[in-house]
């Protein structure tokens, strides 16, 4: 599975005026709200209710919110890139400015694992996030994160 085949250009976003974790799931729910037609604040509460289980801050400035939400087909990604870091509660208490979020239909195990897998593959490349982190364009983020991971490891 390539990161593209889950997170088409329109769910990545560039966020500006993000002050909390809490904004930052509103701002993800809702994106994903649009990409599916599912309830944005349903899709928010999934999310959140996940993270009462524990922070998905993974460190490095990275988060990877998930869930699983009733009346999906497929997984669905969204991708935000913040202009101002926010606390997320994160495992090295790091702010967060890179956020993935994963949805995945209620019975998709495998998927949803396969889907973590390869988005903390992804972002595990010091080289990716750099350039994440260079840029604030909506279309270039896609395309880092569309790159197939050997081509970013060469980069």
């Amino acid at each position: 599975m390539e990161l593209a085949e889950i997170l088409p250009e329109k769910a990545v976003i560039a966020c500006s005026g993000i002050k909390s974790k809490r904004e930052l799931l509103e701002v993800l729910a809702a994106r994903a709200a649009e990409l599916t037609g599912q309830d944005g604040d349903a899709i928010f509460e999934a999310l959140n209710q996940r993270e009462q289980l524990g922070s998905t801050g993974l460190g490095n400035g990275i988060a990877v919110p998930h869930g699983k939400f009733a009346g999906l087909g497929d997984v669905v990604a969204v991708f935000a890139r913040l202009d101002h870091a926010v606390d997320f509660d994160a495992l090295d208490d790091e702010p967060v400015d890179i956020a993935v979020m994963l949805l995945a239909p209620m019975g998709a195990g495998a998927d949803h694992l396969k889907a973590l897998a390869k988005v903390a593959r992804v972002l595990r490349t010091e080289s990716l996030v750099e350039d994440l982190r260079r840029t604030s364009d909506p279309a270039e983020l896609h395309a880092i994160l569309s790159r197939p991971l050997a081509s970013t490891q060469a980069a």
